[in-house]
């Protein structure tokens, strides 16, 4: 489930991606240069089409989408599969 969900995370994320994706799912997505804080909104949106799940703007923030294991474990407690 979790290799599932990392996919299809990583799919949407390749879609805004300015520089290659870390192979550690620990690794910051921002310091690493793949998406800044403009293309937040943009990457949530897909993720939200993506997995069927609504982001609450009060969620919309940076450190809960920092690393591909942020992104999977907020999607999971969101309801995502």
């Amino acid at each position: 489930m979790k290799m599932v969900l990392d996919a299809k995370i990583l799919e949407a994320l390749a879609r805004v991606a300015k520089a290659p994706l870390p192979a550690d799912r620990e690794a910051s997505l921002f310091d690493a240069g793949v998406i800044d804080s403009f293309d937040l909104v943009d990457f949530v949106a897909d993720l939200e089409k993506e997995f069927n799940v609504k982001v609450p703007d009060n969620d919309l923030h940076p450190s809960k989408f920092e690393s591909l294991a942020k992104i999977a474990a907020y999607l999971s407690s969101q309801g995502a599969a």
